[in-house]
């Protein structure tokens, strides 16, 4: 997956015309057992837990952000929203409310192919091009870096639902990073962060680093750590993007040895998860 230091850049700075080594297998791999599980689901009335959908709404979200991300990839316009969280949310749920299939077995099959139409469409068009999505301007390597972020958070959703194991691991969540590194400036709750001034260095175990630079209260990202960081925060990767995404308790990971936070104000790790909306 490449060193610590170069990891996030290189999945970034993938030539022309092509994806990151791993991105276009784990898309793949991904949206198969995500059908996988619907195929399996006995109903999809089955709540969520900790969401207000049901297992079929979450298939059919699933399904329509795929298509909506492959149109994005051929280069077709596709608003969705304002670009927040909370404006994405109601997008989401007004394209719900007209989209009437919660059946498991058509909803895995929509997954797999947008899945595959997003891949041609990358196939077919300069990966590095600027593309408008629903959270802002994006290439098409860091597009499937959120394809496949999205894709495995509602996947860990519906495998919780369904009393599965999930699809998340190490190598998929430094695949994120891309979209991650994209987003975080995106998604900063400007309240909680008003004045703020502070640098972190972010480290995921096993390989993955990216920095944050707050200067008052906005926030900097990159795949770098900044100089003389304030706080660096060492965090096991599945549960990196589980609490990046909302899936998971700050506070229970820390109590669980899974985040470690340590340098000249190591009293900022614990706030770091505060200072962002999950998308």
């Amino acid at each position: 997956m490449g060193s610590e230091t170069d990891q996030g850049q290189d999945l970034q700075d993938a030539p022309s015309g092509r994806l990151p080594e791993g991105l276009a297998d784990a898309l793949r791999a991904t949206a198969e057992e995500i059908a996988e599980l619907l195929r399996g689901a006995p109903d999809t009335r089955a709540p969520v837990p900790g969401l207000v959908w049901t297992v079929g709404e979450v298939a059919a979200h699933l399904a329509q952000a795929g298509e909506l991300m492959a149109e994005v990839a051929a280069g077709r316009s596709r608003p969705h929203g304002d670009g927040t969280p909370q404006g994405i949310a109601a997008a989401n749920e007004q394209a719900l409310a007209v989209f009437g299939e919660r059946a498991a077995r058509p909803l895995a099959a929509m997954i797999v192919t947008q899945t595959e139409a997003y891949l041609d469409a990358v196939a077919e068009h300069p990966a590095q091009e600027t593309l408008l999505t629903p959270m802002g301007p994006m290439n098409r390597v860091v597009l499937g870096s959120y394809l496949l972020t999205h894709m495995l958070g509602h996947g860990y959703d519906l495998a919780r639902a369904l009393g599965r194991p999930h699809m998340v691991d190490r190598a998929r969540v430094a695949l994120t990073l891309p979209f991650m590194v994209e987003a975080m400036p995106r998604v900063t709750d400007a309240a909680a962060t008003a004045g703020l001034n502070a640098r972190y260095a972010v480290r995921l175990w096993g390989g993955g680093r990216f920095g944050v630079t707050f200067t008052d209260g906005t926030a900097t990202v990159g795949h770098e750590f900044p100089d003389r960081p304030d706080c660096t925060i060492s965090i096991e990767p599945v549960t990196f993007l589980l609490m990046a995404l909302g899936r998971c308790s700050p506070a229970g990971a820390m109590a669980r040895g899974r985040v470690l936070a340590w340098g000249r104000r190591p009293w900022l790790g614990p706030r770091f998860p505060e200072y962002f909306t999950a998308p």
